[in-house]
Parts: C-alpha cells; sequence; structure tokens
C-alpha cells in the first residue's frame, strides 16, 4: 500500500463508518482536500469504488476497529 500518511488516516477513518463531515472536522481540513485523498486513495488501493477501496484498505492494513 502506497498512501501517504494523511491518506492512512483519512482511510481509518472511512473503515470505521465516519462521514464525509465527521472527517473533515476530526483532522481539520476542508472537504476538497477529503475528496483529493478519498479520490487519490481509490487509485492507490486500486478500487473501482469508495467501498470497494476502502475494503482493500481493511484488508492490506489490517486495523482494528473501535
Amino acid at each position: 500500500m502506497k498512501l501517504s500518511p494523511k491518506e492512512y488516516k483519512v482511510w481509518t477513518l472511512v473503515v470505521q463508518g465516519y462521514s464525509d463531515k465527521e472527517i473533515c472536522t476530526e483532522l481539520k481540513i476542508a472537504y476538497g482536500t477529503l475528496r483529493t485523498h478519498i479520490d487519490r486513495g481509490i487509485l492507490k488501493l486500486q478500487g473501482r469504488n469508495r467501498t470497494n477501496a476502502a475494503v482493500r484498505f481493511f484488508q492490506e492494513a489490517n486495523i482494528k476497529l473501535q
């Protein structure tokens, strides 16, 4: 996985079920910045869409959900 540290944080929150608004608030970033991180993450994770990329991230990152 070749995600940047910020992209990694974004995808960690995505797989935990955070909404876009919650992610922006948590990471103190603008919505446009969030969309950039998500779009780049989908490409890097070779996902077909956000859901597929989230599944791939979850499998590759081996993170624990709270």
